[in-house]
């Protein structure tokens, strides 16, 4: 059933993907600067974060951040500004490595020795639907117990990947109407 929604708010249906929803609640997660990277301290704290090894430094050039070291030396001490296009690589590298390095923490926390954890789903927003076109969808909780191959294809940023793992690993543990979950309003889960 996955899919099936190809024309999705075509009556007024709103709502993000449930794999998206999944994604930002990670992000939410692994924590990290919250200053903007527009702002002097936050552009210096992501650069400290993305040069402080020879490892993250290969992990910000695998992201896309391809500068000399006489550049962001500059940018580290204030001489230089980097540019919006720069600023944005910064940013993007920044939240690239900062997933992959709290990823298997992540993924303890989450899978628990196998316990799981518990996932609410807030159903996709009908208020603008025809009243008979509405469907009847509630509110769900469900135990995830298997989040191994959501939190590598987050880590790596593989959306596509993500969410087949949502759709087709853990969706299906709703019963015959999970498809009806595909698009969501929220999904909140603690670990």
């Amino acid at each position: 059933m996955p899919e099936k929604n190809l024309d999705f708010g075509k009556f007024g249906a709103r709502g993000i993907k449930g794999s998206a929803a999944v994604a930002r609640k990670l992000d939410e997660l692994a924590g990290g600067i919250a200053t903007p990277v527009t702002a002097k301290r936050g552009l210096i704290a992501r650069l400290h974060y993305l040069t402080k090894s020879g490892k993250s430094r290969q992990a910000a050039k695998d992201a896309g951040l391809t500068v000399t070291d006489r550049t962001l030396k500059a940018w580290l001490e204030g001489k230089r500004r980097p540019s919006k296009a720069n600023l944005e690589r910064i940013d993007r590298a920044y939240r690239m490595v900062r997933r992959q390095n709290v990823a298997r923490h992540l993924l303890q926390r989450l899978n628990r020795d196998g316990r799981g954890t518990r996932v609410e789903i807030h159903p996709l927003n009908q208020s603008q639907v025809p009243r008979p076109l509405q469907r009847v969808v509630e509110y769900r909780t469900m135990n995830v117990r298997r989040w191994d191959k959501i939190v590598t294809s987050w880590a790596a940023g593989d959306h596509q990947g993500l969410d087949d793992a949502w759709t087709t690993d853990v969706l299906p543990d709703l019963g015959s109407q999970w498809g009806q979950y595909e698009y969501v309003t929220n999904i909140g889960f603690a670990a």
